[in-house]
């Protein structure tokens, strides 16, 4: 099915195709779609704008003619320089509109760029030509400069074979200049290594030059260089020689072993300078110690001691002076303590106290002890010495190193001058001492500051045997005081109408100055002795304290019982005896005095216990009964043994008399029926009175546990000997009729465990 198309419809289609192909169209169309943004056309547009820029109004009056021939031939004359365009942009000046000349621009655009171009090529060619003659010229003096360059190098070349011997000269002369430097370099480092500067030789050499470290520094490097030359020469005569074959080779090694020899002369000449120099200048400073007050050792002074060392003939000679100085310091600064006393008379001068003998010799020997211990430091420090392992107190090894010789010399030698005086002075105090605690106290202290000696200075120091010589006489002195003491305690004399048992007063002032001894040899103890070496020290003295006071009690005792036999001599030894017990008991070291005592006290309880057994049968009323009993038992014994006769004889400890009794203990007087009823009644009687708890007897001892443990003794043999008598009694072959009725119509009843009970000794009864 096809349908009519209508005239108009085809007509504007027609017309439409029509102009799409029309090139107008089609330009405008491209110039309508085109991008100008772009940097190309924008530079190019410019350009074009530049390049029809309208003329300045001024110039369009005199160009008048040329513009509009050049309209009229279509053409656009232009300057040669460019610089008045023609054409389009002259009618433009002229007063065209925009639009011609535009519309000139694009008819005259090929024609004036051609020209354009033709006039910058024409100014190309004119400039080339200026630069072809410029290297037309150029060309002429390049050939001008190589004739003179072939006329310079025939010349150069005649001179260097003028010339080449010279140069051989001088190349064979650079050769030995440079073979020179090198030798003069190895001399200079032979010389700086294996000898002195001039500065290092008159540090040496010149008096002007102090010790220091400059000397010190010198010294050193002519010691290295002493070792390193024998080193060499060691090395050159061990090592085989290189080759024998000229005596060139002979010839140096002659002079290398001479120079060596004469480096180790020259270098021995400048060591013995420097210490010869140290020796004087350490003399010189030891004569000046003895007049400066403080003892300080500076570095240089301890490196020159150092260095001495390696003479020690120098070293000992001058520290010869060194002790001499320090010896007439010391002894000059111990008299001025002495008699003057410190600077402005603090402290005050120590024979003020000449009237405190114990302060006056202390104050000596403190003196001398500071002194040394200062005297030791220095030395020390002198030598270089720090003993950090050696705790205070503690005894000085001597002998262990060099340094210590002659540390403990110098000691020595530097309080010698003290022995002297110290020795008089310390004698007239001991000799003039009376009161035996002050000898002993003054020989103690002499002995500690001996010991103290011995280990600050060694035992073969003239001080310490000094010392040892002092302590001596002390300790005679103090024996021979209380040897006199003890001697005159010995004449003392009980008073006969004193009938107290107490000690007597001579034995306690005795005690007393004991105690004092005592106290002060504890206090000189140090903490670390043996038991053994503790008895040792004190033994003597406690045989002549102790033993004259025990042979004083018991002497005087004696007598005294003899004046007043009612007196009671057991009691008043045991007070005595117990009084030294206390007196000796706090010190660890009378452990074997007091055991001595211990014995006799133990004796003179067994006697006590004896005693006081028979004072108790004597006031219970039973004395004779058990004295029957103890006759009948003896005399059965002796029937038993065959020894009758024996048996009759025998005696009490008292004195009585015990015959032995043949028959029964019923036929006995004592024994008979009433007669040991009444015993018995009294026996009764006592057990209900005081005197069974205590006795006003034991009662007079100082020490209750002896009083206590006599009377439970005694009473102990109180309890057997009632029971022997109950035992005896009871026996058929005594006769008593109604024997149990006769015990038991007494307290304790015939009952040995009620009497025990009554005793208060249940516990130890059987």
């Amino acid at each position: 099915m096809t349908s009519a198309v209508s005239p108009s419809a085809a007509s504007s289609s027609s017309r439409l195709q029509a102009q799409g192909q029309n090139p107008i169209s089609l330009r405008l169309y491209k110039v309508l779609g085109a991008n100008f943004d772009d940097d190309a056309t924008r530079e190019a547009l410019d350009t074009l704008a530049e390049l029809y820029a309208p003329r300045p109004a001024e110039g369009r009056a005199k160009d008048g003619k040329q513009e509009t021939e050049a309209d009229v031939d279509g053409e656009d004359d232009r300057d040669v320089n460019g610089a008045r365009p023609t054409g389009l942009v002259a009618s433009a000046g002229a007063g065209g509109v925009a639009g011609d000349m535009a519309a000139r621009a694009r008819k005259n655009l090929r024609r004036d760029v051609e020209s354009k171009l033709a006039e910058s090529s024409k100014q190309f060619l004119k400039a080339f030509g200026e630069v072809d003659k410029q290297l037309d010229t150029l060309q002429e003096h390049i050939g001008l400069m190589r004739v003179r360059c072939d006329e310079a190098q025939s010349q150069l070349h005649e001179t260097n074979e003028a010339c080449k011997s010279l140069l051989d000269r001088a190349g064979s002369l650079r050769e030995e200049r440079q073979g020179i430097a090198v030798r003069q370099s190895i001399i200079s480092a032979f010389l700086s290594r294996f000898t002195l500067s001039s500065s290092e030789k008159e540090a040496i050499s010149s008096r002007d030059v102090p010790l220091g470290p400059t000397f010190f520094a010198a010294m050193d490097k002519a010691a290295r260089i002493q070792a390193d030359c024998r080193v060499l020469l060691t090395a050159s005569l061990t090592l085989p020689a290189p080759s024998l074959g000229g005596g060139e080779d002979e010839d140096g090694e002659d002079r290398a072993t001479k120079a060596g020899r004469d480096i180790l002369a020259a270098t021995a000449a400048q060591l013995e300078q420097t210490y010869d120099k140290i020796f004087r200048w350490c003399c010189f400073e030891f004569r000046q110690m003895g007049k400066d007050a403080s003892l300080d050792v500076s570095p240089t002074m301890r490196e020159a001691v150092k260095r001495l060392r390696e003479r020690p003939e120098l070293l000992m000679e001058a520290l010869t002076y060194l002790s001499q100085t320090r010896q007439a310091t010391l002894l000059s600064s111990f008299m001025d303590a002495l008699t003057r006393g410190g600077p402005g008379g603090l402290p005050r001068p120590i024979e003020l106290h000449a009237h405190d003998p114990l302060r006056y010799v202390g104050d000596m020997l403190a003196w001398v002890h500071q002194a040394i211990a200062a005297e030791h430091e220095f030395l020390e420090s002198l030598f270089g010495i720090r003993n950090a392992r050696r705790m205070v107190g503690a005894e000085r090894t001597f002998g262990a190193s060099e340094e210590e010789s002659w540390i403990a010399e110098l000691l020595d030698g530097a309080v010698r001058g003290l022995c002297g005086p110290l020795r008089v002075r310390v004698q007239q105090t001991v000799r003039s001492q009376e009161s035996s605690i002050t000898s002993y106290k003054i020989a103690n202290l002499v002995q500690f500051y001996m010991v103290t000696m011995q280990r600050t200075i060694g035992r073969e120091a003239l001080l310490s045997k000094t010392l040892e010589e002092l302590t001596e006489l002390a300790y005679s002195v103090f024996y021979g005081a209380i040897e006199a003491q003890g001697r005159s305690l010995l004449h003392v004399q009980l008073d006969p109408d004193d009938t107290g048992v107490s000690p007597p007063l001579a034995i306690m002032d005795h005690a007393q100055v004991l105690r004092e001894m005592m106290v002060v040899y504890e206090s000189s103890l140090l903490g670390n002795e043996q038991e053994e070496e503790l008895q040792a020290g004190f033994r003597d003295i406690l045989d002549k304290m102790v033993d004259p006071a025990l042979e004083m009690t018991l002497t005087q005792a004696e007598e005294k019982k003899k004046q007043r036999p009612v007196w009671d001599k057991a009691v008043f030894v045991l007070n005595t005896l117990a009084y030294l017990q206390s007196v000796l008991e706090p010190y660890a070291f009378t452990t074997e005095k007091r055991g001595v005592i211990q014995g006799l006290v133990d004796a003179k309880v067994l006697q006590l216990i004896e005693e006081h057994y028979q004072d108790l049968l004597e006031d219970a009323g039973v004395a004779e009964v058990a004295a029957a009993c103890e006759a009948r038992a003896q005399n059965v014994s002796g029937l038993v043994n065959g020894s009758i006769s024996e048996g009759c004889g025998r005696g009490r400890e008292d004195g009585t008399e015990t015959r032995s009794i043949q028959g029964p203990l019923s036929h006995v007087p004592a024994g008979e029926p009433a007669a040991l009823q009444a015993a018995l009644r009294r026996f009764s009687e006592w057990l209900s009175g005081a005197e069974v708890v205590q006795s006003r007897r034991l009662g007079l001892l100082t020490v209750q546990s002896v009083a206590t443990r006599v009377h439970q003794a005694a009473l102990e043999r109180v309890a057997e000997t009632y029971e022997r008598i109950c035992e005896e009694v009871k026996k058929p072959e005594n006769k008593y009729e109604a024997a149990a009725t006769l015990l038991g119509s007494e307290r304790p009843f015939g009952q040995v465990r009620l009497l025990w009970q009554i005793f208060g000794l249940e516990g130890r009864g059987r």
